[in-house]
């Protein structure tokens, strides 16, 4: 039997030491080179974007690929890229952590508009209160000294 999977995943992750480095007018450049990092890793990629100090990744994540290992590729692939490419000055490297939270399909549409407005909610939201809201809502017991 074949293997059948459509799992949603929201990856969250940022700079080491929730530096505010990710610019605007580099993003775009460094979301195009993480989508083919992804897409070369077999996974189906809906949205990528952020704001200065943390970014959403929307994907599918093949079953034969082991999501850390992915997550680890490709915090290691994009430092080396934002290094050579000199795209955000006092970047020193991503978080050692990420949070990758589980959706069903049917929330696709739902997510990938919350990933896209994330510079209009964070006018209102923090990223910690984002990134605990997140893992409340997806029932993750959390210690509040080890969040970013």
């Amino acid at each position: 039997m074949s293997t059948y999977t459509q799992i949603l995943y929201q990856l969250v992750f940022g700079p080491r030491a929730h530096q505010s480095c990710l610019k605007k007018n580099h993003r775009e450049q460094l979301f195009r080179y993480m989508w083919g990092i992804l897409e070369n890793n077999k996974c189906h990629v809906y949205r990528i974007n952020g704001v200065e100090d943390h970014l959403h990744i929307i994907t599918h994540v093949h079953p034969t690929i082991a999501l850390s290992q992915l997550i680890s590729d490709l915090k290691l692939a994009s430092s080396a890229f934002i290094s050579e490419q000199h795209l955000f000055p006092g970047f020193d490297g991503w978080q050692e952590g990420y949070g990758a939270f589980t959706y069903s399909i049917k929330e696709k549409d739902r997510l990938i508009d919350y990933v896209i407005n994330q510079e209009a909610h964070h006018e209102k939201t923090g990223f910690r209160e984002e990134y605990r809201s997140l893992l409340k809502e997806h029932d993750i017991t959390f210690d509040e000294k080890y969040l970013l």
